[in-house]
């Protein structure tokens, strides 16, 4: 690593308290995630990953948002300008950054999205040479430097100044990667895709029809603001609708970076990250796959699921959410499958992040090994109602230790007298507080919801978006 110099120019941007949250920077393009925000995170890395005799290389993929061209170029001027050559991926998903950063011998790979978030938002997320998310120490150098805490690299000058590459060739080598894991033909299959709007547009596509599907898409026609926009897997209602009046065997949704997936079957009826995982490992047990004879979950799980588990004798762990906490407690004891309720699954042996179009192979994979249809194979799982709040607030740290929150949630637990539970969490990207109630009927979860959403409101900290 080179020398900080001091530079004599003002580049101190304001202090936004911490930028990097549980998936990256995330915040509205231009406001809270601006394009000087990136310049100065591409001249940190550039430098970072830089040595006297040595050029850093980093590889950059973007999702479909408008401002993600405007961060793309922002991050590619400063790692040049810090005499790193920055790589261009161009359109793709976050998992193809992932393993194209560690297959290629990247020292770091930068993903431009705001994954599920509205078009207006944006984030840039840092992966390491690994293919796994960045070190939080590294996530604390960058955060110091953003806040003129620390000293500024020099810039680049005549040959040392860094190259632009047009590398799409890696993201095609991903693909490529996907097609080989098809343990099957698809063909005969007919298979529906809601692409989002976003990173999965073409790609998702392209490796099912490699693979012999009939494949049908819908929501793949990126114009910049509709990434998102009533579609894919946080908008799922469309494609039910669609694999129904279409007659398809299964259809898949992605988010806007592609890094989850949700299913439908046959019936039109939702297969969230909860039996895809039942699904998954039962599958990877028969065939005596199952490392551990392990599952890794979150503490978002439904209780359905690891009743259903208990009936295999499969067990399982619960982590924090977010897909870190999922992947770093899987690298800590050797688990080779786990995953979110919403979809971030993670097949440790093939990536080492959530991949939803590596997640709908693995589900066509079951289906034809066990030719049985996506309702079969989910019907051991019986899944207790939830119902899940995201109240905006004004400062969510203050609601998580506000005395009348904290007694409104014993009298919900209480209320659900052991049979169901409550979680209440602050979001990791967002200005919310998630309250989640799950019980045995849908009356008692909204009972239990709205007495601790009234203490919410009770505080003070519930902003009006009237």
């Amino acid at each position: 690593m080179l020398p900080l110099a001091q530079d004599n120019i003002n580049t101190k941007i304001k202090n936004m308290g911490r930028y990097f949250g549980t998936d990256g920077f995330r915040g509205e393009a231009n406001v809270e995630l601006t394009a000087k925000h990136a310049f100065k995170i591409g001249r940190f890395l550039g430098w970072y990953f830089s040595a006297p005799n040595r050029r850093g290389r980093i590889v950059i993929g973007k999702d479909t948002r408008r401002s993600s061209y405007m961060l793309e170029y922002a991050l590619a001027a400063g790692i040049t300008s810090s005499g790193a050559d920055a790589y261009l991926l161009h359109v793709t998903t976050t998992p193809s950054v992932a393993y194209i950063t560690k297959c290629d011998g990247f020292d770091c790979g930068i993903m431009i999205s705001a994954s599920h978030n509205p078009y207006y938002d944006n984030g840039i997320k840092l992966i390491n040479e690994n293919g796994e998310k960045m070190d939080d120490a590294t996530i604390q150098r960058i955060e110091d430097f953003l806040d003129g805490k620390t000293g500024i690299p020099p810039y680049a000058t005549r040959d040392s100044i860094g190259c632009t590459i047009d590398y799409v060739e890696g993201r095609n080598r991903y693909i490529g990667y996907l097609i080989s894991l098809g343990a099957y033909s698809f063909k005969g299959k007919k298979v529906g895709l809601d692409c989002a709007n976003g990173s999965a547009w073409d790609i998702a596509a392209s490796v099912f029809n490699a693979l012999g599907a009939k494949t049908y898409v819908i929501n793949a026609k990126p114009d910049g603001t509709n990434i998102n926009r009533e579609a894919g897997s946080t908008h799922i209602e469309g494609l039910r609708k669609f694999v129904v009046e279409n007659g398809l065997d299964v259809g898949f949704a992605y988010d806007g970076d592609a890094d989850r997936c949700l299913c439908v079957d046959e019936r039109g009826e939702v297969v969230d990250g909860d039996k895809i995982l039942y699904v998954a490992a039962s599958y990877l047990k028969e065939r005596g796959q199952l490392d551990n004879n392990t599952v890794v979950a979150t503490v978002m799980s439904n209780i359905g699921l690891f009743k259903a588990l208990d009936k295999l004798e499969i067990d399982y762990a619960k982590t924090a959410v977010g897909d870190k906490n999922v992947y770093d407690y899987m690298a800590a004891h050797n688990n080779i499958i786990g995953g979110e309720q919403s979809g971030h699954i993670i097949f440790a042996k093939h990536a080492s992040t959530g991949d939803g179009i590596l997640t709908s192979l693995k589900i066509m994979e079951v289906m034809l090994a066990k030719k049985r249809k996506l309702s079969e194979l989910t019907a051991p799982v019986t899944l207790y109602p939830q119902l899940l709040v995201n109240v905006r607030v004004t400062d969510k740290h203050l609601v998580m230790q506000a005395p009348l929150v904290l007694e409104a949630v014993n009298r919900a637990e209480a209320e659900l007298a052991g049979n169901g539970r409550m979680l209440v969490r602050e979001s990791g990207t967002e200005p919310l507080v998630r309250v989640m109630a799950e019980a045995a009927d849908i009356p008692t979860c909204e009972k239990c919801v709205k007495i601790v959403v009234d203490a919410i409101a009770a505080c003070g900290y519930v902003v009006n978006e009237d």
